[in-house]
């Protein structure tokens, strides 16, 4: 009798572990899109040993790494279908959470000191720069991301975050390597009117900002929150002047961003 019962358990077992095949080819769904939606570049606001270190612990990641030195590769420290932990809360264009649909590039770079109250933001290496636009070739390419969906930390994360700063060459990457997002001079000086600025309220302004993506209110004042944003903007389209004051040139910018690409 107890034979009999080690056969039937070893019959059903084998019965049990029937090998299902898995078809990829017969049917195919036409709703889906690519999970990745943004690329999204910081500063490590450290050296490279610490960016590594710190970068390949618990806490924080990326997908990849751009050293200081120039015959360093790019290290990538996270698959591109994984997620990677770099943009915590964060939102553009009607979207949050985007470590779920981007991209992380961490570049090594100090970030700012101060100086007598001011920040004082620091630049970063040719090869850096080159590596950078490589990259950022190589994935908007391969995930068909948007121009405008090319951003920094301060953009996702205005006020709480300023990197890659100031001090990167957003507009570069633009006209060299033809990466990003940027505003044509002609709709530029269309714009650059007070005749035109003058009869924007501050809630058109503002509802300008969120139309190209930003996570601005519509509260009709320019309170910290609203000023954060303007100040992220600034350092990505007008890094010479990152007062967080809505200007002219500031409105002339925004306007020919939302006339070429929203």
């Amino acid at each position: 009798m107890r034979l009999l019962v080690v056969i039937m358990s070893i019959i059903l077992t084998g019965c049990s572990m029937v090998n299902y095949e898995v078809d990829k080819v017969t049917y195919n769904a036409k709703g889906k899109n690519q999970r990745v939606k943004f690329i999204i570049l910081h500063y490590t606001a450290c050296y490279d040993k610490i960016s590594i270190k710190t970068l390949t612990k618990e806490n924080v990641s990326s997908h990849y790494l751009i050293t200081t030195l120039r015959w360093d590769p790019i290290f990538q420290l996270v698959s591109e279908n994984e997620r990677a932990w770099h943009a915590g809360f964060s939102s553009f264009h009607g979207r949050t959470n985007l470590n779920d649909t981007s991209i992380g590039i961490e570049i090594v770079n100090l970030g700012f000191s101060e100086i007598d109250g001011e920040l004082q933001f620091y630049s970063f290496e040719e090869s850096q720069i080159r590596k950078t636009a490589h990259l950022l070739k190589k994935i908007s390419k391969k995930y068909n991301i948007e121009p405008t969906n090319i951003l920094g930390h301060s953009d996702i994360a205005p006020g709480r975050k300023s990197d890659p700063g100031p001090r990167f060459p957003w507009e570069r990457l633009y006209k060299e390597f033809g990466i990003g997002a940027w505003y044509d001079t002609a709709d530029y000086n269309f714009y650059y009117d007070s005749a035109i600025f003058n009869i924007y309220s501050i809630e058109d302004i503002q509802s300008e900002f969120k139309k190209y993506g930003y996570d601005m209110e519509i509260s009709g004042e320019w309170s910290e929150n609203e000023k954060n944003v303007l100040k992220a903007f600034q350092m990505h389209f007008r890094p010479e002047n990152t007062s967080g004051e809505m200007d002219l040139e500031t409105f002339a910018i925004i306007k020919a961003l939302n006339h070429k690409y929203r």
